[in-house]
């Protein structure tokens, strides 16, 4: 069998980290808010006017325009978020953060926070900075 390169296993470890925090996350934020949903709200409560467009949302969690757009349906028809259409083109549309999406994000990042850090080894600050700033310089899709 063919040993693999050790930036193909990082990627795959990779992988499989990602799974493993989606599950633990999903199970354990409450409030039937998941990583994906949490990530999302993340990214809307920090934009500027708590508004993205559609693309620019996908591109920020890595997800095509379609991939989104299936996960931001249901946190419409619950209140998480709501959609706005540009006044000044009428072919633009923005996800907005709503009231009920900011307050469940809000009552949540405590909680996803203590999971993060359960979820990691301790005194691995100095590693997750270096991850960080590897994972800001990846090649955009």
């Amino acid at each position: 069998m063919k040993k693999i390169s050790p930036e193909l296993q990082f990627f795959f470890n990779l992988a499989k980290m990602q799974t493993v925090t989606a599950r633990r996350f999903d199970g354990r934020l409450g409030g039937g808010l998941g990583f994906n949903d949490m990530l999302i709200l993340y990214h809307l409560s920090v934009a500027e006017g708590e508004k993205l467009r559609r693309i620019d949302l996908a591109e920020e969690i890595g997800l095509t325009a379609s991939g989104v757009t299936r996960l931001l349906a249901p946190m419409e028809k619950i209140g998480l978020i709501k959609r706005e259409q540009d006044a000044q083109d009428a072919r633009v549309s923005y996800v907005m953060l709503a009231p009920g999406g900011k307050r469940l994000f809000s009552e949540r990042i405590e909680k996803a926070e203590m999971l993060a850090e359960e979820s990691l080894p301790a005194n691995s600050s100095k590693q997750i900075k270096a991850f960080s700033e590897l994972f800001k310089n990846l090649p955009k899709i």
